[in-house]
């Protein structure tokens, strides 16, 4: 990783990724499991839990990163527990369109998230770069597929899209500290 004065050890900064990264992927499964919970059996519920097991996948990957490298959770992790399945639920309440919404505003943030990680990950961290850059790809998978599934048809995509962007990024700065 570059590293200019001032700036955190590389060792910490690591730490700090994986530890955003399972926080969000924690976070991302919880949304979906809220959305799931209102949606049920809808036509949209089955694209939902494809995205959810692949999310489930991805948290997964950096708990057992986390066990391995001695990483500490974010002290947040009830917070999203509660939040991510609010706003889950939330979105879906509202219509799979909204539920859509959601996920294209996650994700867009996720896919510059991971972006900005695999820019200054190296070849000392294989297994986080590689892990990231898949999951990248992933994300935006989920992004796209949420697009097909009529997430711009939402009368209240550009509020709900808005809002969630800075929610996402505020949960990314924090969870990176705390």
């Amino acid at each position: 990783m570059r590293r200019l004065p001032g700036d955190t050890p590389p060792e910490e900064q690591v730490r700090r990724m994986i530890r955003v990264n399972h926080a969000g992927e924690y976070g991302a499964a919880r949304i979906y499991a809220g959305q799931l919970a209102v949606l049920g059996r809808s036509a949209g519920a089955s694209v939902i839990k494809n995205m959810a097991a692949q999310e489930q996948r991805h948290l997964a990957a950096f708990s057992a990163m986390m066990v391995r490298r001695q990483v500490r959770p974010t002290a947040l992790m009830p917070l999203w527990h509660v939040a991510g399945y609010a706003l889950g639920a939330a979105t879906a309440l509202i219509g799979e369109a909204a539920a859509m919404a959601c996920t294209v505003a996650v994700e867009s943030v996720i896919d510059r998230h991971y972006a900005g990680q695999e820019a200054v990950l190296d070849e000392g961290e294989p297994e986080l770069k590689a892990a990231v850059s898949q999951f990248r790809a992933e994300e935006r998978e989920h992004h796209d597929t949420a697009l097909a599934y009529g997430a711009k048809s939402s009368s209240l995509y550009y509020i709900l899209t808005t809002a969630i962007v800075y929610q996402t990024r505020f949960a990314i700065w924090l969870s990176t500290r705390i």
